[in-house]
């Protein structure tokens, strides 16, 4: 068949499995292109390893450090009139080149929250691999189910405590408008913190340790966003933010206990970029297609790979370990952070109109940054041609 984008909001419902392929190929190509990480990991277990930055981070350790994988997701394979997710056929591309390269890397598609892929994961790690020496933990979902209630957690992207206006952008549109978004309630609150937060984490931190699956010296990461104060309200303060505290609180648990065998754990702090999980997010579109196109100009821009293959060269595995600023937490999104940006988005911030929106944003570069997500835009790729939609999983 022939497969066209087709969006819907923030969500495009097709993928292309020949683009997804060159999108994992573009990705591998950088991390080669930087040289071997010295002294990087070799067992690395990625949960949420079909996307972003955890796709990212995947690559990163087998193309950067030769680096054995095993990648949980939770991604639909194609069926009959139905597309596979796009994370199916990243993960496809990627075993597949990593395999050829004489890579390990295996897969378990399922619930990562559940008792039973934990367990399927711990029983593939103990046969094929033996202890790990990082834990990625990457996790974007709208829901979970606790294991041990059964009860199903809903999250919520809302601010606390009273409502917030602000500025939003249509990125399929293009129209600039302006959102209220009502503040959450105490239950969506701790649901949002039940889905998002360290509990999950860390009950997948003490199932490896109790598997004995942890080796001396393992490190364990997180990944999190703290941002400019534009976004604070639905960010950093409001729902999503809750959240992120009690992932930090679990690094602290998780810290302690790796350090008894020389190890340790942390957050890293990454940059705003185009993902499928911050399409969703209100205002945030509208800042990043601002600061895409500050940085495009000054030439500090990254994207996901690029954050990735940095945070384990020069922080996860540099000489000297990892920097933390002063609440513990690696920082990435330093490029973005520096003050002169940030004053720049701020100055560009009120001046934007649905009629001035392509000149004063990059809105073009977060278009084509999006549909790459999903396969589409790729060089080299010929989206005339007739392309074979099901692929099974290797």
């Amino acid at each position: 068949m022939i497969i066209k984008p087709r969006v819907r909001g923030f969500v495009c419902v097709t993928a292309h499995p020949a683009g997804c392929a060159a999108h994992v190929q573009e990705w591998i190509d950088h991390v080669q292109g930087k040289g071997a990480i010295a002294h990087g990991p070799k067992k690395v277990l990625v949960i949420g390893a079909s996307t972003g930055y955890g796709l990212a981070s995947r690559i990163t350790a087998a193309f950067g450090s030769g680096a054995a994988t095993v990648g949980v997701f939770f991604e639909r394979p194609s069926e009959e009139g139905r597309l596979a997710t796009p994370g199916w056929y990243n993960t496809i591309a990627f075993t597949q080149k990593a395999r050829a390269a004489g890579l390990y890397a295996q897969n378990l598609n399922g619930d990562a929250f559940s008792d039973e892929i934990k367990q399927q994961t711990i029983d593939l790690i103990r046969r094929d691999l033996g202890p790990i020496d990082l834990v990625v933990y990457s996790l974007a979902s709208p829901r979970r189910t606790q294991p041990k209630t059964g009860v199903v957690h809903k999250s919520v992207l809302k601010p606390i405590g009273a409502p917030y206006t602000n500025k939003t952008v249509d990125t399929d549109k293009g129209i600039v408008s302006t959102v209220t978004i009502e503040p959450a309630t105490e239950p969506e609150i701790a649901d949002t913190i039940a889905v998002m937060g360290g509990e999950d984490w860390e009950l997948w931190m003490q199932a490896l340790r109790g598997a004995g699956l942890l080796a001396p010296g393992a490190q364990s990461v997180a990944y999190s966003y703290i941002g400019p104060e534009v976004t604070w309200a639905i960010y950093k303060n409001g729902t999503i933010g809750i959240a992120k505290n009690d992932l930090e609180r679990a690094a602290r648990v998780i810290d302690a206990d790796l350090r008894r065998q020389g190890g340790r754990a942390f957050i890293s702090v990454n940059k705003a970029l185009v993902t499928q999980a911050s399409s969703a997010i209100p205002v945030v579109p509208l800042y990043i297609s601002i600061l895409y196109k500050l940085m495009k100009a000054n030439g500090t821009h990254e994207g996901c790979i690029e954050q990735m293959q940095r945070l384990f060269a020069s922080q996860l595995y540099a000489p000297g370990g990892p920097k933390f600023d002063s609440g513990g937490r690696v920082r990435v999104d330093d490029l973005e952070m520096r003050p002169g940006v940030q004053e720049e988005v701020k100055a560009i911030w009120p001046t934007v109109t649905t009629e001035n929106l392509a000149a004063a944003t990059d809105i073009a570069g977060y278009r084509e940054e999006f549909l790459k997500l999903f396969g589409f835009g790729l060089a080299g790729v010929d989206y005339a041609a007739e392309a074979e939609p099901h692929v099974p999983m290797l």
